[in-house]
This record gives C-alpha cells, sequence and structure tokens, in this order.
C-alpha cells in the first residue's frame, strides 16, 4: 500500500529510544523527514545517526525537555525553519511513576501534568496551526491503554492521560474542518525499557522473577504475548498517512486485545 508519506515533515517527540524511536524509523522508512528530540542530546543525536544510515532520510535532532513550553516552541521552530512545514507531530513523552493513590504526592501529580498533559498542549499548541494553515495535517498523542482501563499501580497514568483523550477528541473536533486529524494512540505491554523498569520494580517487591511478571501481563492478552515497539509504531504510520484520511479523534488501542470494553 502506498502510504502518501515521501518528504512528508515529521515532528517526534520523546524519540531517542522506545515507541518514540520505532515511530521515527517508521516515518523514515517511508520517506519522512524528520525532526527528533528528547531530554538526553547524545541518546538523542545517536538514535538520529542512526536512523539517517539505515533509512537515508533527513533527520534534524535537538535535545529538548517537554515540559518546557519555551523549549517546544523553539524545537518547533527550528523544524519549519530547516523544510519549511510541518505535516505530521507526534506528541509523546516518558511515563509518569507507578504509584497508587495513597503513595502519590501532590508534586507528583503536578509533574504528571507537565509531562503528560502538557506537554501534549504544547506541541498541539504549536503544530495545529501550521497544518491547519496548509489544510493538511496528522497530529498523533502517544498515551496508554490506561485511557481506556485503568491499570493497577498506574494512578497518574490513569488520570492525567485521559485528560489527553479528552484534548484530542476536542480538538479534532475543532480542526477537522481544515484537513487535520488528530487521533489518540494507546499501547498496551510493549516491550519497551519502561517496561523493562516496571518489571523489575514489581518483581523486586514481590520477590519474583522478572520473567513470572512479564508472563502474567502476557497472560491477560488475548494474543498470549507483549507487543514490540514495532508493531505500534506501524499503526502510528498508517495513521500519519494519507491512507488513514477519515480517521479523527480516536483512541486506538495497540495491545493485543488487552482492554476488555467495547469501546
Amino acid at each position: 500500500m502506498e502510504l502518501g508519506l515521501k518528504d512528508r515533515v515529521a515532528v517526534v517527540a520523546a524519540s531517542s529510544k522506545g515507541l518514540g524511536k520505532a515511530v521515527a524509523l517508521g516515518l523514515a522508512r517511508e520517506g519522512c523527514r524528520l525532526a527528533m528530540c528528547s531530554r538526553d542530546e547524545a541518546a538523542i543525536a545517536a538514535a538520529g545517526r542512526e536512523i539517517a544510515a539505515e533509512t537515508a532520510a533527513a533527520v534534524f535532532t535537538a535535545a529538548v525537555d517537554v515540559t518546557q513550553e519555551t523549549a517546544v516552541r523553539e524545537f518547533v521552530a527550528q523544524a519549519l525553519k530547516r523544510y519549511g512545514r510541518i505535516d505530521i507531530c507526534v506528541a509523546n513523552a516518558g511515563g509518569p511513576p507507578s504509584k497508587t493513590f495513597d503513595q502519590t504526592t501532590v508534586e507528583e501529580w503536578r509533574a504528571a501534568v507537565d509531562l503528560n498533559f502538557m506537554s501534549t498542549l504544547f506541541f498541539a499548541r504549536e503544530a495545529l496551526p501550521k497544518m491547519k494553515e496548509r489544510g493538511w495535517g496528522r497530529f498523533l498523542a502517544v498515551t496508554s491503554v490506561s485511557v481506556k482501563q485503568p491499570l493497577e499501580g498506574l494512578i497518574l497514568s490513569n488520570s492525567v492521560r485521559s485528560g489527553v483523550s479528552g484534548l484530542v477528541k476536542s480538538v479534532a473536533n475543532e480542526y477537522g474542518p481544515f484537513g487535520v486529524t488528530v487521533n489518540n494512540l494507546c499501547p498496551g505491554f510493549t516491550l519497551t525499557a519502561r517496561l523493562e523498569q516496571l518489571t523489575e520494580k514489581l518483581a523486586t517487591a514481590e520477590g519474583v522473577n522478572k520473567a513470572e511478571i512479564q508472563e502474567r501481563w502476557a497472560r491477560q492478552v488475548p494474543l498470549r504475548r507483549i507487543g514490540t515497539p514495532e508493531e505500534f509504531a506501524s499503526v502510528a504510520v498508517f495513521l500519519a498517512s494519507e491512507r488513514a484520511s477519515y480517521i479523527t479523534g480516536s483512541s486506538i488501542a495497540v495491545d493485543g486485545g488487552l482492554v476488555r470494553g467495547l469501546y
């Protein structure tokens, strides 16, 4: 299937590793030009070089703290200066810590809002008006299946990411008349460094082997396995493409069937 992504310009946040890097690589393989960022300057530069070497794509990288509005604005401005436009924006950030409600401080709530909600808002404010001007655009927010089915021990993610879903639905309605689609991608258990960290934390707390924790998760999934970043990226690339022109305002689970609800 021809996706119509050749020479499109894609901004991908938190893309030095994990889901963000997989999405950036997937877009580059389809011919996109990339602007990639993460907080770690060395890591994002290395990821950019790796993707450029594999795909021959044009890649621009920068160290950006996505919780800082000015930093996001400057990064998007640099991408615009380099490429002349923004066609695709993937708002992504690391997840908040694993906590129960009783364990969570007010400061941690504020940090989670900054990390996951405000960062998405900042990218939306910078990218959506530019897409509106051109009459075409794809905005994707990476959240979690926790917006559809709360996950045990992830009170911050369950709560704050649901706010992102509300934002996505709202701006999808506002920008749809201008040829811009806005969607929310909800990964389930996926083999990333963050999942490994969560595995280790739970294994230590319960005094069990890490493999036992991941096997427990896999048993909850109808496909009976944990997903890969590449599988997640394939869905993101499709949603960013010409072929997904009639999908907007959706929260799409990429979870192997983990969510048991009908919607």
